[in-house]
């Protein structure tokens, strides 16, 4: 029989603790506009879950452990502190909710900054987070028009596109399971429920991306299907999508969703020490290839090139990535023309990026490297 060390037995301890927590939102707050990327996102959503709706905080402030912060974002290492720090700075800076709000003389449009004030030590493990008073109604005022779901299912996303359709779909879902047990509608409106629509308009200005993958093919894959795979892989829902046309146009998108054995099966994985013990060792592999993208020589010619900005160096699964599937290209290539033959590489494709590789640079990297390998050992093959 294997003993799981004492640090691992914490941290199982940790993931069981956040995977019974729940997030409850309004759902104006859900069909909001989100002007932040997926670490506030997530942030607020961690925090939103120590929120006890019964007995609401006071001076609307709550207390996270920086253990299970960590824990929620899957970060163990020595840069974890900074990375922390990083993420909590662009959260105040770039972060806010975009709410409408039905008035007398039509729709009020306001923007509420949800957590203005966070305060921590060094020596301490508590973290002090202070809601916004005016996103307060939107997280304790419950009693009609609001959705829970599993904060571990967020925790479980790693895109914003993700984490918006995720929070939109378990609105509807939510719906579809309350009114088949409570009844009060028609079959079809709930049926309507578990196959909702939106119009691609909505769906831009709710995933704040008016302005952004115009032709819709971007949009498609950078909005739907990559983000639904990922729901559909590590959250309880299955979901499929049919497009709509008006005309010649993409007019709304209709979901199909369905509970995926996932759901049925969480309850039992997450008493199962075998299951955690797995879970943990699949994350601690992911931190070793973090720590050593920090300490790689690449990371650095790659943020010297701003190829890599110093918030993508918060984000582990870009460092994880670029470690496991990229760096070890570049060790080929640099055995073939050593270093300076790495920076002439990378400078070349900087000047080749867009604002679409620009978003997934892990992607962009190993498919310039790959593409580049074969030209450089067939010129090697011609010399000799």
């Amino acid at each position: 029989m294997s003993i799981i060390p004492e640090s691992n037995t914490r941290q199982a301890q940790t993931l069981n603790e956040l995977s019974k927590r729940k997030v409850v939102e309004h759902n104006s707050l859900i069909t909001s506009i989100a002007k932040m990327d997926k670490t506030p996102i997530k942030m607020f959503e961690l925090a939103v879950s120590l929120i006890d709706t019964e007995n609401p905080p006071r001076d609307h402030t709550v207390y996270l452990s920086k253990r299970e912060m960590f824990a929620f974002f899957k970060v163990d290492d020595n840069d974890k502190h900074s990375r922390f720090k990083q993420a909590i700075e662009k959260m105040q800076k770039q972060a806010f909710f975009q709410i409408e709000k039905e008035q007398d003389k039509g729709i009020n449009f306001f923007s509420i900054v949800p957590i203005p004030y966070v305060e921590w030590t060094d020596y301490s493990d508590e973290v002090k987070i202070e809601f916004h008073r005016e996103i307060m109604p939107y997280l304790i005022n419950l009693k009609k028009n609001f959705t829970q779901y599993a904060l571990s299912d967020i925790a479980e996303l790693n895109s914003k596109y993700a984490i918006i359709l995720y929070r939109w779909l378990s609105m509807n879902y939510n719906q579809y399971e309350h009114y088949s047990v409570k009844g009060g509608r028609r079959e079809a409106q709930v049926e309507n429920y578990r196959n909702p629509t939106i119009r691609i308009q909505e769906l831009r200005e709710m995933t704040d991306t008016v302005g952004e993958y115009k032709k819709f093919a971007n949009f498609e894959t950078r909005v739907l299907r990559e983000p639904l795979v990922e729901i559909s892989n590590r959250t309880g829902f299955n979901v499929t999508y049919d497009k709509v046309k008006k005309g010649r146009n993409i007019d709304r998108i209709i979901f199909h969703i369905t509970k995926s054995q996932i759901a049925d099966d969480l309850g039992y994985k997450l008493n199962d020490p075998v299951y955690l013990e797995d879970k943990i060792r699949q994350e601690e592999t992911e931190e070793k290839l973090v720590y050593q993208a920090m300490k790689s020589q690449y990371t650095k010619l790659l943020m010297d090139q701003f190829l890599l900005s110093y918030l993508d160096l918060t984000d582990t699964s870009i460092l994880s990535g670029l470690q496991k599937n990229v760096y070890p290209l570049y060790d080929e290539l640099k055995e073939l023309r050593g270093l300076k033959g790495v920076k002439e590489h990378l400078s070349y494709i900087k000047d080749k990026q867009d604002d679409y590789s620009k978003k997934n640079i892990t992607k962009y990297l190993k498919k310039s490297i790959e593409q580049y390998l074969p030209i450089v050992k067939s010129q090697d093959l011609d010399h000799e």
